[in-house]
């Protein structure tokens, strides 16, 4: 598979590294330094880095990982290269500090990140996916606590996406739980806030996995 990614950040990067190794090939971009992008992908096999706009048109899949506040700068471009693809987004309004207040999006608001990004790229298909999970635990060698694997959550509303979403779930070493459609991102979302704050004003972050148990 052919794997896009837009933010070249710490998930990005991480990401991008287990799927290098699953055999996928990446394209990544959008970063600060362009240098050590190109430095990041060269120890990658099978890996390239480009433009936003190259990557969503290189991808099978789309993998969106930006800062909210770089959102719109991300999609310049993008939006016909995206059309009838799956995107994945772990995109937050998570505020990087964790403490307080963290999110970092008018009280008013309505939709959530995940339905914005769905509005400004109307024929994609979006999936929201990964914001409950650590870049410090993707960079780690295994995603195994003891002999278990943490959860990600994710919803969308279109079924080929959701199954790759799936897929590069679990090839990323958690067990994947379906969330339903898109709109149930709003709550996701939520979760992935009283996650973030709870792992960070109790120490526990970044060593802690989220898992939903089952009988």
């Amino acid at each position: 598979m052919k794997i896009g990614i837009i933010g070249a950040g710490s998930m990005g990067r991480a990401l991008a590294a287990i799927w290098a190794q699953q055999g996928h090939a990446i394209c990544l971009s959008f970063a600060r330094d362009e240098v050590a992008l190109r430095r990041q992908v060269a120890e990658l096999l099978g890996a390239s880095s480009g433009t936003p706009a190259e990557a969503a048109r290189f991808g099978d899949v789309v993998l969106l990982a930006v800062p909210y506040p770089t959102l719109a700068e991300a999609l310049v471009g993008v939006a016909d290269a995206m059309a009838g693809k799956p995107v994945l987004t772990c995109v937050s309004g998570l505020r990087p500090d964790f403490e307080g207040q963290t999110i970092g999006l008018p009280t008013e608001r309505t939709e959530s990140v995940a339905e914005e990004i769905a509005r400004l790229l109307p024929a994609a298909q979006v999936v929201e996916a990964f914001n409950t999970t650590f870049a410090e635990i993707l960079q780690a060698p295994k995603r195994h606590f003891g002999d278990q694997n943490p959860s990600v959550l994710y919803c969308g509303d279109h079924a080929p996406a959701k199954a790759v979403a799936a897929q590069l779930i679990a090839e990323a070493g958690y067990q994947p739980l379906d969330l339903g459609t898109l709109r149930h991102a709003r709550s996701l979302e939520t979760l992935a806030t009283v996650w973030v704050q709870l792992a960070a004003t109790t120490g526990l972050l970044p060593n802690a996995g989220l898992q939903i148990l089952t009988r």
